[in-house]
């Protein structure tokens, strides 16, 4: 598994394709930069002499980082905790804040209410039309508990989970609040989603109730939303309520007894409303995020976990300063905007919501397309709302590249203080064009990476370190990553495992429903070390790099799709017996999807089947996740223990070394795929 390599050049474990990064330092912090910044603040505070120090002691001592972080962060307890955390289970299975009873929603909201930051702004929204709004924390405070009202009027409350399925407005931040506000269980879902792939997590969930919309707008047209939130609430026995937001205005229909316009039920509640007293590690979210095999994974996420996770790495990665450290310095203006790319079904949706709040910072949503009605439309909003953090992807740089640097010239982009990355992995060329053309060669790019079930990130730019193109500077604290060889060894300037071999307060408490899979999925491989499924790799400089997915889960613009998923809809067509799915490589989103089918005997193979095939897909995942190509075969490549080798499927398609196919049955079937039409 492992390859050695230089600083110039990676060669990717799986197939022959080189990843070239540039070698050199291209960015050092400024003594400014690392005096004010959010880490040296902690460190300073602990008698932590540098980052060497900070990263040895928060991953031997994890009890006393934890402890530090929750204190630094003001996270507030109704009952103080006993113990940090509990290893008597395993680690695998720690307990955190043993004993504390806590919501989020208080140090997210509530206390702010008597602070002096409650006319600080909270959320700040764009919609792709052009509409504006913005909530201070006791607007949203108040906002917040009426429609906590409105769901215990209905019935709802400790550990119901209710599903997210809206546009990014301030409406579905109002929402998560206020469903962790009752104890309840948040349920985010992708805002394209199809009817198959919420129904498959909200039924998996039990949940009782829906948010939906309408509506959003894209690209200039008003994309009807509540349809799919019709077919998918007819097939989930347990929903009983779905609350409509009015965004879009189009026509839609709502079904007595069960929809209720966001309006009607909640402007009539009382702003003021009791807090849930949950416990510390009671259930927060589950987000369900897709792996190799089987269903999607439900990733179980606590009050005291993930939104602690989120706050860590955007006050030491990215160097948020919100007003709770601004007071100190006795100037609100100091008090940062974040603005992530990016819907609540993905975890950096509700990352951006905890994170920015429990810093007492300004988080921005934008509903729309970033790149329209004109390419330059992201640098407007930079300007127009003096973004500090700004939140990409590498799939859309790639994209605004071919517009030229015309667009982002022409606006004031001096308030950007990061950019920030995550969801994929960067290629120099693109790296590069936002860090030396848009930013100058000033304005650092924070490269970010870990996921669903780590509530953040394993590896981080932060303010202290240097960065060199396409890398990470280091793991965050009190994560203990190492990279590894096939036999668990720990390696340098080679590809390997990325693993974890410490417990960290934001890792998922297991998989919904699903003890075993959670197991066999992170903690199977050696003991007591969690193997994440990322290649990676350490440089002579001790930089980082994260080279993709060591198991065969596909990422589209950043979008992380189980090929089993997709695989499941196409066999659930009469006239398919087996199926495929690979990612291929894609200049601007990553990766697109390809599917092979295997037909049943006497199938006729042509264009109407294909159609048939591609529609099922994009009605049950969604556009965004509708494949490039559909292609039939006989067979697929298979051991003797009947798994189908995806990653000689997708080597044969590139026309790579499918690498050693005598562990197959049906060698042949290598040769199929590669001339497959």
């Amino acid at each position: 598994m492992t390859e050695q390599f230089n600083a110039s050049s990676l060669r990717h474990p799986q197939g022959n394709a080189s990843l070239s990064f540039g070698g050199e330092i291209v960015w050092r912090p400024t003594a400014r930069h690392i005096a004010e910044s959010n880490l040296t603040a902690f460190m300073r505070l602990h008698g932590v002499a540098d980052f060497a120090g900070l990263m040895k002691r928060s991953t031997e001592d994890v009890a006393w980082f934890t402890d530090a972080v929750l204190k630094f962060l003001d996270i507030q307890f109704y009952e103080p905790y006993s113990q940090v955390v509990d290893l008597s289970a395993g680690i695998q299975f720690p307990t955190w804040c043993v004993g504390g009873k806590m919501n989020i929603v208080h140090n997210c909201v509530d206390k702010r209410r008597v602070s002096g930051i409650s006319g600080q702004l909270s959320v700040v929204w764009e919609g792709e039309e052009g509409a504006t709004k913005s909530l201070t924390y006791a607007e949203l405070y108040k906002q917040v508990n009426k429609t906590a009202n409105a769901l215990r009027s209905l019935g709802l409350g400790k550990g119901d989970a209710i599903g997210l399925f809206m546009p990014m407005t301030p409406e579905i931040v109002i929402a998560l609040l206020a469903i962790a506000k009752i104890g309840g269980i948040i349920l985010p879902l992708f805002s394209g989603y199809g009817a198959g792939a919420i129904v498959s997590r909200m039924a998996d969930a039990d949940a009782k109730a829906l948010f939906a919309a309408d509506g959003a707008f894209r690209r200039g047209k008003a994309v009807e939303m509540k349809s799919v939130a019709d077919e998918a609430a007819e097939q989930i026995p347990t929903l009983k309520h779905m609350i409509v937001l009015k965004r879009t205005g189009q026509a839609i229909k709502m079904k007595e007894g069960r929809d209720l316009w966001w309006r009607e039920l909640i402007d009539g509640q009382s702003d003021a409303a009791e807090t849930e007293k949950t416990g510390a590690e009671d259930p927060l979210m589950i987000i369900y995020t897709s792996g190799t095999t089987g269903k999607p994974k439900g990733a179980l996420h606590t009050h005291c976990g993930f939104p602690v996770k989120a706050a860590q790495d955007m006050a030491f990665g990215t160097d948020v300063h919100g007003a709770s450290r601004a007071a100190q310095v006795s100037d609100l203006r100091y008090t940062d905007v974040i603005y992530w790319m990016t819907d609540m079904g993905w975890m950096m949706g509700p990352w951006l919501v905890f994170g920015s709040l429990i810093l007492g910072a300004t988080m921005f949503l934008y509903d729309g397309a970033p790149d329209f009605p004109a390419p330059d439309r992201l640098w407007e909003l930079a300007e127009k709302h003096k973004i500090n953090q700004m939140g990409v992807s590498p799939t859309l740089i790639r994209s605004l590249i071919p517009h030229g640097d015309e667009h982002f010239k022409k606006h004031d982009l001096s308030s950007l203080k990061c950019f920030a990355s995550t969801g994929e992995p960067w290629n120099p060329d693109p790296w590069m064009w936002l860090f030396e053309k848009v930013g100058g060669s000033k304005i650092p790019i924070v490269n970010y990476s870990g996921g669903t079930e780590i509530s953040g990130g394993i590896v981080m730019g932060n303010p202290l370190m240097p960065l060199k193109p396409c890398a990470f500077s280091a793991p965050c604290p009190g994560i203990a990553a190492d990279v590894a060889d096939e036999n668990g060894r720990p390696v340098r300037n080679a590809v390997g495992e990325l693993i974890i071999k410490a417990p960290w307060i934001g890792m998922t408490r297991g998989f919904w429903k699903d003890r075993q899979r959670y197991l066999d999925t992170y903690w199977s491989r050696w003991e007591n070390v969690w193997v994440h499924g990322d290649f990676a790799a350490i440089d002579n400089d001790g930089l980082w790099y994260i080279l993709g997915r060591s198991d065969d889960t596909i990422k589209i613009a950043g979008k992380r799709l189980g090929p089993a998923e997709v695989e499941s809809i196409l066999v659930r067509h009469e006239s398919i017996v087996e199926a495929a799915a690979i990612g291929a490589p894609h200049e601007v989103k990553g990766s697109e999807l390809i599917l092979f089918a295997v037909p049943a005997p006497g199938v006729e193979r042509g264009e109407a089947l294909r159609r048939e095939l591609h529609e099922m897909v994009v009605a049950e995942m969604g556009r965004a996740l509708a494949p490039k190509a559909i292609l039939f075969v006989d067979d697929l490549p298979k051991t003797r223990n009947a798994k189908v080798m995806r990653r000689m499927i997708r080597a044969a398609y590139l026309g790579l070394d499918a690498g050693d196919t005598s562990s197959l049955v049906n060698p042949a079937a290598v040769d199929e795929i590669r001339n497959a039409k």
